[in-house]
């Protein structure tokens, strides 16, 4: 199963999501992620939350449309997020994909890595989507094809990531290890397609970018 979670982060142009957004089998909002879904005519299955940046128009419209709540008190442990992956979780999700959930607040964009690699390590498909980047979380292996020329950075997560290997790239790399306190694979470039990546031990974050942000 698939399942979409939408956050209340920063989304870009709202066409590519309306090309994608047929491509999943639940919704979960996160919170005001509901107002995002309401834009572009999606009707989620949940809305996930302490409802605290959903306003009452987008509410009383998906209480109508017969979306399930699941509120949660302000003050706790879990961000609004890590609930809504928790969710997806319970709901049989193979793959989870999550709108929104990078932006300006990088403690907010940080956590949300940190928390989807957690599922990741369960055995899920994990990524970030955006117009202009998408962030895989990789256990084992990546195959892509992403255009030439276009940059792609990777970096470990947690207590680092052996045996990495990168191919079709400018800057191959085989069976190195990453310190995830001293990254060096920042800004690599698109060079043969298909892309491989492959990681013996860890969570790498390969980050896409479809076009880099000015």
């Amino acid at each position: 199963m698939k399942i979409l979670i939408m956050t209340n982060g920063e989304y870009g142009r709202l066409e590519w999501y309306t090309e994608h957004k047929g491509e999943f089998d639940q919704v979960i909002c996160v919170d005001g992620g509901a107002g995002w879904a309401r834009k572009l005519g999606i009707t989620p299955n949940w809305i996930v939350g302490d409802l605290d940046s959903i306003n009452d128009d987008d509410r009383k419209y998906m209480e109508k449309k017969g979306v399930q709540f699941s509120r949660h008190p302000s003050q706790k442990d879990n961000t609004d997020t890590q609930i809504s992956l928790e969710l997806a979780d319970k709901l049989g999700a193979d793959e989870i994909s999550i709108w929104g959930g990078t932006g300006s607040r990088l403690d907010h964009t940080l956590s949300n890595l940190y928390s989807a690699a957690n599922f990741v390590m369960l055995g899920k498909i994990v990524q970030f989507d955006s117009p202009i980047m998408a962030i895989y979380l990789v256990k084992d292996s990546l195959k892509f094809s992403g255009k030439i020329g276009n940059t792609v950075s990777v970096l470990a997560l947690g207590d680092g990531a052996t045996g990495v290997t990168l191919e079709g790239f400018q800057y191959p790399l085989e069976n190195v290890e990453l310190n995830s306190l001293w990254q060096f694979g920042i800004s690599n470039v698109i060079k043969n397609t298909p892309q491989v990546i492959r990681v013996a031990s860890g969570i790498l974050a390969v980050f896409y970018y479809r076009e880099l942000p000015e």
